[in-house]
């Protein structure tokens, strides 16, 4: 089956508007209405900002930069973001507080590109609101001291542009560049260029049972349809959730000081090339209400049966936060073609080392470990309080699994599988079309070539809501 995405333009003639029902204006209407508050709040934010910022200051007025006589080479650059107080990765239209729109307006304040759309920008995965990544990969094109055949030369990558260290400077600081790698193919991407994706998600053992989690996990691993496990996004095109987690694990992160292994922290890892929206928190859901001994292992063997129970239950996720983008690995070769002026390369590998500065790791190490002891101090703080309460009358609570999904709570469980079902997929897609918000033929549909947890289309929904799960007109939900 293949599914084509119609998108609205942004402005309707006249015919396109008296061919709408009163019931399609009037939602029509409200949408805009509340895209325009979303953008006044935004602007006058954004405004308020500045005036502080330049308050009492002369604005300087600049030369624009002539990036006609600069040259420019092809690179990968890694970072790290705590993204809890971020809207996600992807830059939105009603929202300046994503990563990437940070990210773009250092690359452009440092004079590093001209513009995103002049950049070969790709990126290796997108991350939702709220959710971290360790080894975020970009990959793009950026100014260069040294021309193209000068710049594989190991004394000029000694001599190049510091890139991280330029960025730094302007980057909020829990957003930090690593390292770059010099690129030999121009067409090398992060996004289809990237082999597996690891995430990790991190939560502490509290009273779960952990073996029986390590049990259901182990039915995830292989090649399944994962639309019980994460939120079907078929407005945006997705029609096809089979992907495969190559491993899975659960691993000790950290063993508790005072003796008391409900506050033990661990993780669960997963590695793919592939994953879809929501996925990896849907996971987690499902794994921590075996973990409470509220559903056997066997739970995820059913809901992996889709001829069985093609609909999904309903369940609350599990939160943002703990979930983070640990590692990303790439192709030796790309799969892009090179350009006609890329020369015919020696069979090597397109990858080179990444480029560290000595200085710029110092740095952002010192500045991790101040944002880690300031957070430590306050875990110290509460973690010493609750000492102090259960020795009070030798009270053993481990509740801190239940905090870990999101909803309400029932004060009587209700079993996965006799809950009540979400629509079919193919009841979505019937919908969708039927609003012409997607065109369906017979031929087959590709999944997802890159591997973050995001619709095929990354641009913002036709409707002005976020594609990051939380604001979705009544469809409760990313990872990404």
């Amino acid at each position: 089956m293949e599914v084509k995405v119609n998108k609205k333009v942004k402005s309707a003639t006249d015919e396109e508007l008296q061919s709408l029902s009163k019931e399609e204006l009037i939602t029509k209407i409200r949408q805009l209405e509340a895209h325009n508050v979303q953008l006044k709040s935004i602007v006058q934010k954004s405004l308020k900002s500045h005036e502080e910022a330049t308050h009492g200051k002369a604005t300087k007025k600049h030369r624009p930069f002539d990036f006609s006589k600069c040259f420019k080479r092809h690179i990968l650059l890694r970072l790290y973001y705590l993204g809890w107080d971020y809207q996600g990765f992807a830059a939105q239209e009603d929202s300046i507080e994503t990563i990437e729109h940070h990210l773009f307006a250092a690359l452009k304040k440092v004079c590093l590109i001209e513009g995103r759309e002049t950049s070969n920008y790709n990126r290796c995965g997108r991350t939702d609101k709220g959710v971290s990544a360790f080894c975020q990969v970009i990959s793009l094109d950026v100014r260069s001291k040294f021309s193209p055949e000068e710049q594989l030369e190991e004394s000029n990558l000694e001599g190049e542009l510091d890139y991280c260290s330029m960025l730094n400077r302007v980057l909020p600081v829990d957003i930090r560049c690593i390292a770059w790698m010099p690129m030999v193919n121009p067409a090398y991407s992060a996004r289809f260029d990237c082999r597996s994706r690891t995430y990790r998600y991190f939560f502490p053992q509290g009273d779960l049972n952990v073996p029986l989690m390590e049990e259901g996990a182990r039915y995830l691993v292989g090649v399944h349809d994962f639309r019980n496990f994460c939120k079907m996004d078929v407005g945006n095109g997705v029609v096809n959730f089979v992907r495969s987690i190559d491993a899975i694990s659960i691993q000790m992160c950290q063993e508790d000081y005072l003796d008391n292994e409900s506050y033990n922290m661990l993780c669960v890892e997963l590695t793919g090339k592939a994953f879809l929206w929501h996925q990896v928190r849907c996971i987690m859901a499902v794994l921590l209400l075996v973990g409470q001994g509220k559903e056997e292992p066997s739970v995820v063997k059913e809901l992996l049966d889709v001829e069985k129970n093609p609909c999904k239950p309903q369940y609350s996720m599990a939160i943002d936060v703990p979930l983070n983008l640990y590692k990303c690995q790439f192709n030796e070769k790309s799969i892009q073609p090179a350009g006609e002026e890329q020369q015919e390369s020696d069979g090597g590998s397109d990858l080179r080392n990444w480029i560290f500065k000595h200085e710029n790791v110092v740095r952002t190490i010192c500045e991790l470990q101040g944002l880690w002891m300031k957070q430590n101090v306050k875990s110290t703080m509460i973690r010493d309080m609750l000492h102090e309460l259960e020795r009070v009358g030798s009270w053993r609570m481990s509740g801190q699994a239940t905090q870990l999904t999101e909803g309400v709570k029932s004060k009587e469980y209700r079993p996965l599988l006799q809950r009540q079902q979400c629509e079919s997929l193919e009841n979505r897609i019937e919908h969708y079309a039927k609003k012409r918000r997607i065109e369906v033929s017979t031929k087959s549909n590709d999944s997802n070539a890159d591997g973050s947890d995001e619709p095929m289309q990354q641009s913002v929904a036709d409707d002005g809501t976020n594609n990051d799960g939380y604001v979705d007109h009544g469809v409760t939900g990313i990872e990404n």
